[in-house]
């Protein structure tokens, strides 16, 4: 274990000592005053709506060992270490850089529009066949996060971390703070296409993770990703660039691959040996994610056996393609709430399509934050229905009406219902639903469609 000590965040932040004593050793970080246990240390974060420094005396009181607090001019209290900086956020940064800089272990980070937390999820279980590895809980993956969790390295042997971003310049902050040894770019989408512009930019912006790596580290990509190929093809980067797809031939290829509900198997071939790999979630798009796991496995020195026994324990994170049987109807839902864009609707809705079932129903909203593109996003995933000739479709959302549009649009025989509420399409699906239908249910998070499947289990 490799703790920091007061002194050394006093140096490395050029903080002032309040009181207390500095050579202090800082095992456990939390910026939650409430979760303080006793030994923490608590870092005081100004959010829009709340000043988590005026909290340092509540931290105190459950037992924090130092106090990280800016903005505010703290009182001396007698037996506790309080430090002031200049800045809370750029302190937890500039401690996690620190902290990083203690381990000579891989450190993976992941990017791209959709499918990050899956995929981090899947190469972290591949990684913990070798390797004591730490991964980033859920999706913590922005400025406070992804620090917060280097912070919690003691005897890990491997990183896997994941980074997110909705404008320019951030993920050079995080890629900075962890320095990878491997980075992957699982894809290039629309996700915040209406922060950036185009899907020019978002590529531009994920590329940026490679501005804190070594110049000759390993840049894992999806090579069926048009924009990610053709950055690839025409890159003149002394990076090491490692391909893997379905559709192009890639140094990590899926071929033979046979979909199920609750899993997919295809095999890959390493070297000069076939090797079949078993997926325990259904879609495409987690094939592509165990592809970019076996390319993390090798360039770590995993052995092939390992990296397939590591994608077969993967467990995935509740509402990502969460596969539930209702109780109500005999339906079988699929849970991917959790979020969407254009690239994952379109993922899950081939999804839908691939797996034997009696109907194929779609409930679907609005996908969030592409600006003036979003008209444009809903109806190619009209087009997406009628593609994959889903047999009921129900929408909740302003922008979800050009869907049904699109697909209206389209002449299809699949019968829509627009809706007002959450409340009006649980009632829908109710009435709609019966035993040996697959029913999709997904939307961005803030449309909180968790209760959609609430009420339909």
């Amino acid at each position: 274990m490799k703790n920091i000590t007061v002194k050394d965040i006093i140096r490395i932040c050029d903080a002032k000592l309040i009181c207390g004593n500095e050579y202090t050793e800082c095992e456990n970080f939390e910026k939650d005053s409430r979760l303080i246990k006793s030994g923490d240390v608590f870092v005081g974060i100004k959010g829009e709506n709340f000043d988590g420094n005026l909290m340092y005396e509540d931290a105190i009181k459950n037992g924090a060992t130092l106090c990280i607090v800016s903005g505010i001019i703290p009182q001396k209290h007698e037996g506790n270490t309080v430090i002031k900086v200049k800045d809370s956020v750029t302190a937890l940064q500039q401690i996690a850089e620190y902290k990083r800089s203690l381990y000579n272990i891989p450190v993976i980070a992941v990017t791209g529009s959709v499918g990050k937390t899956s995929t981090k999820d899947i190469v972290a279980s591949v990684m913990s066949e070798k390797y004591k590895t730490l991964k980033t809980q859920g999706n913590l993956n922005n400025h406070i996060g992804l620090p917060l969790t280097v912070l919690k390295l003691k005897d890990h042997e491997a990183l896997v971390v994941e980074m997110g971003m909705n404008h320019f310049g951030e993920i050079r902050t995080l890629t900075n703070i962890v320095h990878p040894t491997i980075s992957i770019i699982n894809n290039i989408g629309t996700s915040h296409i209406g922060n950036l512009g185009s899907r020019e930019n978002i590529l531009k912006a994920k590329l940026e993770i490679l501005e804190g790596t070594e110049n000759t580290s390993p840049v894992i990509i999806n090579n069926d990703n048009d924009l990610l190929s053709k950055w690839a093809k025409g890159n003149n980067t002394a990076h090491k660039i490692i391909t893997y797809g379905i559709d192009n031939k890639s140094d990590v290829t899926a071929t033979n691959i046979k979909y199920y509900e609750d899993r997919s198997i295809y095999n890959v071939k390493i070297i000069d040996k076939e090797y079949n790999i078993i997926v325990p979630v259904g879609g495409k798009h987690f094939i592509y994610n165990s592809l970019a796991a076996i390319c993390a496995g090798i360039e770590s020195n995993i052995e092939i056996e390992k990296i397939a026994e590591g994608i077969k324990k993967f467990k995935l994170t509740k509402r990502r393609m969460e596969i539930i049987e209702s109780v109500q109807n005999g339906a079988t839902i699929v849970n991917d709430t959790y979020n969407a864009s254009y690239e994952s609707v379109k993922a899950a809705l081939e999804y839908l399509r691939e797996v034997k079932s009696d109907r194929k129903i779609a409930i679907l909203g609005d996908m969030l934050e592409l600006g003036e593109y979003s008209k444009e996003m809903h109806e190619k995933v009209g087009i997406e229905v009628a593609r994959n000739n889903i047999d009921i479709l129900i929408t909740v959302g302003r922008e979800s009406k050009n869907i049904v549009n699109k697909v209206e649009e389209l002449n299809t025989t699949t019968k829509t219902y627009q809706c007002k509420s959450i409340d009006d399409a649980i009632e829908i699906a109710k009435k709609e639903l019966k035993k040996g239908d697959l029913v999709l249910v997904k939307a961005s998070n803030g449309m909180h469609f968790d209760k959609i499947v609430e009420g339909i289990v």
